[in-house]
């Protein structure tokens, strides 16, 4: 029986639920980490056997949920807990799976009484309440740690409410809790979902919705991702999943579906009545999206007998889950494809600047993604040029950041703006957690944007660095900048354009495209193009002429050169930063020359929706 002391250093269900919040952000698995603690390890002095110190504990949680500063209180209380209640704690590969269960018995009898459902139902309402007693198979009013391994490890909507992962395997569901704002049926027993919450779950991969209760209920199988047999490789046949297809015509017989009585093709999107999928069967053409689609009978799961060499495994010994997935990387740079596939760019984290001026948007607010392939589909192919940069340092011994990129394919800046995002960047490796939202991130640039605007950490940068453009001093005597920008697109900082507007001149020569540009009256004609094999150089003031340009107030910052080829030497360690990812750079002399074209594809013009209207 635990003593007073010990219940009162266990966690809590609330501990649990915040133990639970760290690990949604946490990008590594804990065998992974485990492997630290064995022989030879970096942190094997913390592992005695079978068993960790308090400090190899903490450490294990901090490594794990990747959290510099994990509350020491919090930590003390979890190695307390397990301390006494997992008297085998063990650094195997995973954790035991009876860890979840001895949070919630508190009182360390064995079992989940009654007293303690309620407690969980307070926090989670009669969902859970409903789940626990589905698991209590002798309905004695507690659920015994048996009881738990055998029903409630395989309870999916349990495991998706406690935000445990489940093992993913081609045809199984991947359930997340949702709200629907419409009358919604269940697929399996066809009621309505009710309730004011997330009243039931749906597959994010095939839309398949069904009350929580029901995911038990041997549910249809999720969309197949691939064939299991060479025979059935290349023959296209549909997967036909139960959907809401109220008011839509059958496309055999014509008539209108009613609710919940048809069924819809998850690749062509075809629906039919439940009497008619046999009927007039043909194979499936993957609808109008099919160029956007790799159909599961073009994939043949190879086993590692038959070949090893085409395993999907990355180089650090990571088994990919994502069948369909390719690294735009190595088609684009390693492969040396004859062909390089057109790419569109989904606009998913802070500043999108290239999925701003290719017309996708600021940001991805959770529409349907067959919304964003019809506008692939009506999408103009455009070339955009990429750059080579080749950065030396000017001596080899002192060590620096490493340069992230060796291409540019947006813009290369030093200075000013660099420093704000190295500050960010640098406190987001170390407190991961603090970055979880566009929202908060946006918040952070500003914090550090204000500290650097009183700090000028970057002024007086023209005496410790020099621009040559085509072998062309640049003179930046006459100007007080805190920052260079080189541009290959019309976006920086989230949508700034620090070129700005041109003005039309016809009575102006026309410059040969080779040609470095650096007359003031000249370059206020020149507009940016991302396909003519020319950058743009752009000085800037400080934060304050940053945040004009972004606001509006100002139209944009000092035009200094348009390029074909960019030398900069500098004399001081110096913040830089390309497409976003900043480092810090010992002097250095960095070279930056044309590289290739790849293949992207502009989304059409928004249609105006009111009159005030902008995309």
């Amino acid at each position: 029986m635990a003593s007073s002391d010990d219940t009162e250093a266990s966690p809590t269900p609330v501990d649990f639920i915040q133990l639970q919040h760290y690990m949604e952000y946490s990008s590594l698995r804990v065998k992974d980490v485990i492997k630290e603690f064995h022989p030879r390890g970096r942190l094997a002095q913390h592992s005695f056997g079978e068993h960790l110190d308090e400090a190899g504990f903490c450490l294990f949680l901090k490594t794990y949920l990747e959290v510099d500063d994990f509350p020491a209180d919090f930590c003390q209380r979890l190695f307390c807990y397990f301390q006494h209640v997992e008297k085998d704690w063990t650094t195997k590969s995973s954790l035991p799976k009876g860890v979840t269960f001895k949070l919630y018995d508190k009182d360390g009898n064995g079992l989940l009484d009654s007293s303690m459902i309620i407690s969980l139902r307070s926090m989670t309402g009669q969902v859970l309440k409903d789940m626990m007693t589905a698991i209590d198979v002798d309905e004695s009013g507690t659920v015994t740690l048996e009881e738990w391994l055998k029903g409630g490890m395989n309870n999916v909507p349990l495991l998706v409410l406690l935000g445990l992962k489940m093992t993913e395997r081609d045809g199984q569901h991947i359930w997340r809790m949702k709200h629907f704002n419409r009358p919604t049926y269940c697929s399996v027993c066809q009621s309505m979902l009710l309730g004011l919450g997330k009243q039931g779950l749906c597959c994010t991969c095939c839309k398949y919705t069904v009350h929580s209760q029901c995911a038990n209920k041997n549910p249809e199988p999720c969309a197949r991702t691939f064939v299991r047999s060479k025979k059935e490789n290349g023959i296209a046949v549909h997967d036909w999943i139960r959907s809401d297809c109220n008011s839509t015509k059958c496309q055999v017989c014509h008539k209108k579906i009613k609710m919940l009585a048809g069924r819809r093709c998850v690749w062509c999107q075809e629906m039919r009545h439940d009497e008619c999928i046999f009927s007039g069967l043909s194979s499936c053409d993957c609808g109008p999206l099919r160029d956007h689609i790799l159909p599961p009978w073009a994939i043949y799961a190879v086993s590692k007998e038959e070949d090893t060499s085409l395993l999907n495994v990355t180089p650090d010994g990571h088994i990919l889950q994502e069948r369909q997935l390719n690294d735009l990387c190595v088609i684009s740079d390693k492969e040396n494809l004859q062909v390089h596939p057109p790419v569109a760019v989904l606009p998913l984290g802070t500043g999108n600047d290239l999925a701003r001026c290719l017309r996708w948007g600021g940001g991805y607010e959770g529409s349907d993604l067959t919304e964003t392939l019809k506008e692939i589909e009506a999408s103009e192919l455009v070339r955009m040029d990429r750059w080579s940069i080749q950065v030396i340092p000017e001596d080899p011994r002192e060590a620096g950041d490493a340069v992230p990129y060796e291409i540019i394919n947006n813009y290369f800046s030093v200075g000013v703006d660099a420093s704000i995002a190295h500050r960010f960047h640098s406190m987001r490796e170390k407190h991961p957690q603090r970055f979880n939202s566009r929202t908060k991130n946006k918040l952070w640039y500003f914090e550090f944007a204000t500290s650097e605007t009183l700090s000028a950490s970057c002024k007086k940068l023209k005496d410790c660095l020099m621009v040559e453009c085509c072998g062309r001093h640049l003179d930046l005597s006459c100007m007080s900048l805190e920052g260079i920008a080189v541009l290959n697109i019309p976006s920086m900082h989230g949508g700034s354009n620090l070129w700005g507007e041109s003005k039309k001149s016809e009575c102006l020569p026309e410059v040969e495209p080779s040609e470095v540009i650096t007359d003031p009256e000249l370059l206020k004609t020149i507009s940016q193009d991302i396909s003519d094999k020319r950058l743009e150089v752009v000085g800037l003031e400080g934060v304050i002429e940053m945040g004009q340009i972004y606001t509006g107030l100002k139209s944009a910052g000092h035009r200094l050169a348009q390029t074909s080829q960019i030398t900069i030497r500098t004399t001081k360690a110096l913040p830089m930063q390309i497409d976003g990812e900043p480092w810090m750079q010992p002097p250095c002399t960095i070279h930056i020359t044309h590289k290739n074209q790849a293949n992207m594809l502009m989304a059409p013009p928004t249609k105006p929706s009111g009159f005030f209207h902008h995309k």
